[in-house]
């Protein structure tokens, strides 16, 4: 569904993606792993067209997005869902989730219902301003409005990150719920193991900018977390 291709990225003078080769398959949970530092969001934010790329390719569905337009890259049916969520704080949840409505192509031009049955929380708070809601509720909208889009892709950056557990486990619990029972492929960033290994079906690990471990979730074994992940 989505492939990346020897992609390169500099920031400033610091070369911070090195040739990195990465792909997502459909219906797919991947988590995309490494150190403070080491390229992750920036990946991400290459992909979804808010920082330029050096060099390489980035397809989905076929389409290279390199020549895309970011608000072009979310008709394309990807959802994103950025690290710090960046909700608009003066507005309401309702107007929050309705800012999804305006990049849709097609379909309903009002909140699906779908959004309220995974969050009914948000239901509850329609009125209320996003900057009045708790971190864990934030996040919660942060996802309903890309969810809005009905994304083919759910790009998530560190979902959990600041987030009370009893929404960490709800929050697990909605990805696989829409991956298992709506094909909904998922790529994530994610620095908690318990909860990537319970949610991902893949892994890939940058450092310094490079891939260097993937594979199926179960073989993200004690040694490789030791080598590459470990603080």
């Amino acid at each position: 569904m989505l492939a990346i291709k020897a992609l390169n990225q500099f920031y400033g003078g610091s070369h911070t993606l090195w040739d990195v080769d990465f792909t997502v398959a459909e219906g797919s949970r991947m988590c995309l792993m490494g150190r403070n530092g080491m390229g992750k969001t920036t990946l991400l934010r290459c992909v979804m067209g808010l920082q330029p790329a050096s060099s390489g390719a980035i397809t989905f569905e076929g389409t290279e997005l390199l020549q895309c337009p970011a608000e072009e890259r979310a008709r394309l049916g990807i959802g994103y869902v950025p690290q710090g969520r960046e909700i608009f704080s003066q507005l309401t949840v309702e107007e929050n989730l309705q800012v999804g409505l305006g990049v849709r192509k097609n379909g309903p031009r009002s909140v699906p219902a779908r959004i309220f049955e995974l969050f009914p929380v948000l239901k509850q708070m329609l009125k209320r301003r996003g900057g009045d809601l708790s971190g864990g509720q934030q996040q919660q909208l942060a996802i309903g409005r890309a969810l809005v889009l009905e994304p083919k892709l759910l790009i998530l950056d560190e979902p959990t990150e600041g987030i009370q557990p009893n929404i960490v486990h709800e929050i697990g619990d909605i990805i696989l719920k829409l991956n298992k029972e709506e094909g909904l492929t998922v790529l994530l960033v994610e620095q908690k193991l318990p909860f990537a290994r319970r949610v991902a079906s893949e892994f890939c690990i940058l450092d310094k900018g490079r891939r260097v471990a993937s594979g199926e979730i179960g073989e993200l074994t004690d040694e490789v977390v030791r080598a590459h992940l470990s603080v």
